[in-house]
């Protein structure tokens, strides 16, 4: 004779699914943004460190090189400022733009989205890990150029510590467009396409003096995400920083960074139910 709990004769503690085998099992809670974003930057930091050293080497090589060809040209003065700021924001631009939508337009090629929508993570946690992932690359090359390129022209070196917010502000915006450009794109090929085409706009639009350029690539120039943490960094080499115009280009900076990443992930959406 077999006892049987009291507990499971008035069924006051079962639930619905030991009464009943065939009911559907519940769900696990979905996983939140922070740890999840967290897990998939340290899966991308570790997946891209090989790379580090060479990703380093070729972006810190380009700004420098550049800011040597354009020492014969420039003297000094606001043009020097506006040489060495964007020459640094480069550095964000080709690892966060170029190499980011390289990254995305081969994973969406691959189906390795395929393996990311099976994971319990939200879409924004897959964007903004990978990017962050790309942007921490270029926070020793950004402060090697920019040092370099003070020492080469002369600028002083007082205010170096605004970049802890021009790498990761400018870094955001060029990587939500980076990302959304190579999740965008229907070929690879195209995604590097527009990685290259970003980074050079980034290059003749945010090294050269804008005073230099005529009104149409000025309003180009404006509608750069990076433009926005050239001009930060480029008005802090002054005797006096006006650090109200600073603080107002790195919220700008900012504010289009939040839109780019927003786009790269309604872009991951689309592209991981395809």
């Amino acid at each position: 004779m077999s006892v049987v709990p009291a507990e499971f004769v008035s069924g006051e503690t079962l639930t619905v699914s030991e009464r009943d085998p065939a009911a559907p099992a519940a769900l696990a809670p979905r996983a939140r943004l922070w740890p999840s974003l967290a897990a998939v930057y340290r899966a991308q930091l570790s997946r891209a460190r090989v790379a580090r050293i060479p990703l380093l080497f070729v972006a810190t090589f380009q700004s420098v090189g550049i800011m040597i060809l354009m020492r014969g040209v420039v003297d000094g003065g606001s043009e020097a400022q506006a040489v060495v700021a964007g020459s640094s924001v480069l550095v964000v631009a080709f690892v966060a733009l170029n190499l980011l939508a390289q990254y995305f337009g081969q994973l969406r090629s691959s189906g390795g989205l395929d393996h990311y929508a099976t994971l319990p993570v939200p879409p924004a946690a897959v964007v903004l890990g990978a990017a962050g992932a790309y942007a921490s690359f270029t926070v020793p090359g950004t402060i090697v150029t920019a040092v370099f390129g003070c020492v080469l022209f002369g600028l002083p070196l007082t205010h170096l510590w605004v970049l802890v917010a021009v790498i990761p502000l400018a870094g955001a915006a060029l990587a939500g467009l980076g990302a959304a450009l190579g999740l965008l794109a229907p070929r690879p090929e195209l995604a590097t396409l527009l990685g290259q085409l970003g980074m050079s706009a980034a290059l003749l639009l945010g090294v050269l003096p804008a005073e230099r350029m005529p009104a149409v690539v000025q309003l180009a120039r404006d509608l750069l995400p990076s433009t926005y943490g050239v001009e930060a960094f480029a008005r802090t080499f002054g005797p006096d920083p006006d650090w109200a115009l600073v603080l107002g280009d790195l919220a700008v900076c900012a504010g289009v960074g939040g839109i780019s990443l927003a786009v790269a992930t309604w872009a991951y959406r689309r592209a991981a139910v395809r």
